[in-house]
């Protein structure tokens, strides 16, 4: 199902597949709608990004985000990553849905200390898991505090697809297209594409870099 949903919202973004409603993709009379939501978290309302304001929407999508809000909120032992994605998601429906100006669930604070503390290896693994943020004008204090460690973000990116670990790669690429002062030495755009080619069996790679080229003009 999340693999359905994560090329369902590629191909929107790529402009194919029809209009685009999370509603049709993920129907909420389904029992594992909420749970896939919370994965793709503010990516399952990507497609609302491109043209927000007169974008095709579905009559239910504002019902399916909140019954995910209210199935899967965060414990009160959960991880940055687990808040920033649950913010992430909130933020993304009330930005991008049309007409979802009524009261959200109440949304836990999430903190940006980490992103100033973590060693590069473990920063990198943190916010491959947090690309659907990437999507323009989201979490802008997370973004800011990122812009600082961009140099390090290169290199999780660079050890990312000598791994061959294309989800990391992808997820990190995605930031770097949306961070200023990127190095040009670290050849983003190609760096991109070769992930696409070789991890684009992964369906939520591909999300990620054609995300990144859709919002950002980064990758080929």
């Amino acid at each position: 199902m999340i693999a359905d949903a994560a090329t369902g919202v590629a191909l929107a973004l790529r402009g194919e597949g029809g209009p685009y409603a999370l509603s049709g993709v993920l129907r909420q009379e389904d029992p594992l709608t909420p749970a896939a939501v919370r994965v793709l978290g503010a990516d399952a309302l990507a497609p609302y990004a491109m043209e927000h304001l007169t974008a095709p929407f579905g009559a239910d999508d504002d019902a399916v985000v909140r019954q995910a809000l209210a199935a899967y909120p965060p414990k009160a032992d959960a991880s940055e990553v687990s808040l920033w994605s649950y913010r992430g998601l909130a933020e993304a429906a009330h930005t991008f849905l049309p007409g979802a100006g009524r009261q959200w669930p109440a949304v836990p604070e999430a903190g940006t200390g980490w992103v100033v503390s973590e060693p590069w290896p473990k920063l990198s693994h943190q916010v491959s898991q947090l690309a659907a943020l990437a999507l323009p004008g989201l979490a802008p204090g997370l973004a800011e505090q990122l812009a600082a460690r961009t140099d390090d973000l290169a290199r999780g990116f660079v050890r990312a697809v000598r791994r061959r670990d294309w989800p990391q790669a992808a997820g990190l690429g995605r930031w770097l297209a949306r961070l200023p002062d990127v190095p040009r030495t670290l050849g983003l755009d190609s760096g991109l594409a070769f992930v696409r080619q070789l991890g684009g069996a992964d369906p939520r790679v591909t999300l990620h870099v054609v995300a990144a080229q859709r919002f950002h003009g980064r990758g080929w």
